[in-house]
């Protein structure tokens, strides 16, 4: 699929005067992706693996190919769905590391200039309604948005047509004068098949992880690179 960089973007920033709607993604977008990688990568495993004797390396290793079998799919993001197959009582366990959870940096900035503008701004996620609540609870989240949808809510992920399909009915938006944000290019493809023209990535989602050099949409590093046309804020 060839890729093409969306109208209103340059290297200049963004023209915010093309755009009605900003569509936004929780997790490697506003919030610090290493919660997210630090929970099911060592936590998840280190307490599957307590409960069979097992250290926390031969845990990733065994419940690796379990995980990589659902990637894509719903049951990806589901706790109800982990807790039943891993035999753990997931949302109990990630109620204990929340302190971990945190904006990535300028992303609160970011959204008060966006609460600031004439934009619909919509934060779409394929978190679990769970842990949207909970983040939403550690950090004041539902203040900057005028609409939150878990992906949940319509029984899909993102990275799938009837997705985007069940956002339009649900919070009705032009395609051709929508920004995109997210930091998986997949669920960008998605987005791109479905018609929305201006799409955008993160370079680092996770702070403990290496800046991406490559990646296959018009990506930033910092939220500040974008700013310039949003009405300013006391």
């Amino acid at each position: 699929m060839a890729m093409t960089v969306a109208s209103c973007l340059s290297v200049e920033g963004i023209d915010w005067t093309q755009l009605d709607t900003i569509l936004l993604d929780m997790d490697g977008t506003l919030l610090d992706l290493e919660f997210d990688n630090h929970f099911w990568g060592t936590v998840v495993p280190g307490e599957w693996g307590r409960q069979r004797g097992l250290d926390v390396a031969a845990s990733q290793a065994a419940l690796a190919p379990v995980f990589a079998g659902e990637r894509g799919r719903l049951n990806w993001y589901c706790l109800d769905f982990w807790s039943r197959r891993l035999d753990l009582d997931i949302p109990t366990i990630k109620e204990g590391y929340t302190e971990g959870i945190r904006w990535r940096p300028q992303s609160e900035i970011f959204l008060q200039h966006l609460k600031a503008s004439h934009l619909d701004v919509v934060l779409i996620t394929n978190a679990h309604p769970v842990t949207l609540e909970m983040k939403a609870q550690q950090l004041p989240l539902a203040q900057w948005f005028d609409c939150m949808i878990s992906s949940h809510d319509f029984g899909t992920p993102k990275e799938t047509p009837a997705f985007w399909t069940s956002l339009m009915n649900e919070r009705p938006f032009d395609p051709q004068r929508t920004l995109f944000i997210d930091d998986s290019e997949y669920v960008l493809d998605a987005a791109q098949v479905y018609g929305v023209a201006h799409l955008l990535t993160l370079r680092q989602p996770d702070s403990t992880l290496p800046v991406r050099e490559e990646t296959r949409y018009p990506a930033i590093h910092h939220f500040e690179e974008i700013l310039e046309g949003l009405p300013s804020i006391d």
